[in-house]
């Protein structure tokens, strides 16, 4: 599997208008459950290529999008504004009306993990959220304690090719190879301005309080854990007040770190399969 042939046959590429911005986007041939993915900062949808051509898509209406200044998706029209947590929220929720996704599972990874949490209240149309490499952050002292090893290069503008290796290495477990040239490539392609803004309105404390969120949620939540997570702290996703999460734990992926979609991509989707199954 190459990103060289992304997409691949059955799914096909699309673009939406969302207010000012140019969102680019992926839709498997499948005709089950929506299933909407989010990739992280400074990724695209190419992490989820497994995904769009494999079982998923081919079970479920699969799609994913290209947050603003990622990917194929144009810069953000307003960089304070757009690159941060409301903005990109707003983004996902804009997505979800156009496209009419009822009972429709949201799934974030990393930065989209919080991006679907803080847009949790303007999804209505939500069957359920699932969230990995995600720790909720909340708005006391200890709001960003679920992170164990977040580098600043994630809000570095312009980081220097030394820099942008060591972050693809703690994106994955231990000694993980080969790491796909295609991650590298979408780090240096994303508008740097969407990690300098983003970490600009985290520091101004620009974000909903998401354990709140968590400890709130009416619908189901599933989250993720890859057993080799370098960057995520799994002490304390099991500590989390959160009532509905689904099976009542975390769910653990062992072999994989903070990708587990293309690292386990075989467990990842039993579990994905298992969670949209059950909604």
């Amino acid at each position: 599997m190459s990103e060289s042939h992304f997409p691949g046959p059955g799914v096909r590429a699309f673009r939406l208008q969302v207010g000012q911005q140019s969102i680019a986007g992926y839709e498997s041939a499948g005709t089950g459950r929506p299933i909407v993915l989010i990739h992280g900062n400074s990724s695209s949808s190419k992490v989820w290529q497994k995904q769009l051509e494999g079982q998923p898509g081919a079970k479920y209406r699969v799609i994913a999008i290209d947050l603003p200044g990622h990917g194929d998706s144009a810069p953000a029209p307003h960089p304070e504004k757009d690159y941060s947590a409301p903005g990109y929220s707003a983004c996902i929720a804009g997505i979800a009306r156009q496209l009419d996704l009822k009972g429709a599972v949201f799934v974030g990874w990393s930065l989209g993990g919080h991006a679907v949490l803080e847009a949790a209240s303007a999804l209505p149309m939500a069957a359920g959220l699932m969230i990995f490499g995600t720790p909720p952050i909340g708005k006391g002292p200890d709001g960003f304690a679920g992170f164990k090893g977040l580098s600043n290069v994630a809000f570095t503008p312009a980081p220097s090719e030394a820099e942008i290796e060591d972050w693809l290495v703690h994106a994955f477990a231990p000694n993980f190879k080969p790491i796909p040239p295609f991650f590298g490539a979408d780090f240096r392609k994303t508008d740097g301005a969407a990690r300098g803004c983003l970490g600009a309105s985290a520091q101004a404390g620009l974000f909903q309080d998401e354990t709140a969120i968590v400890r709130d949620l009416k619908i189901p939540l599933a989250i993720v854990q890859g057993a080799e997570e370098q960057i995520v702290d799994l002490g304390y996703l099991q500590r989390l007040n959160a009532p509905t999460l689904w099976r009542r734990e975390v769910q653990v992926i062992d072999h994989s770190g903070h990708t587990p979609q293309w690292e386990q991509p075989e467990a990842f989707e039993k579990l994905l399969d298992a969670f949209a199954s059950s909604l």
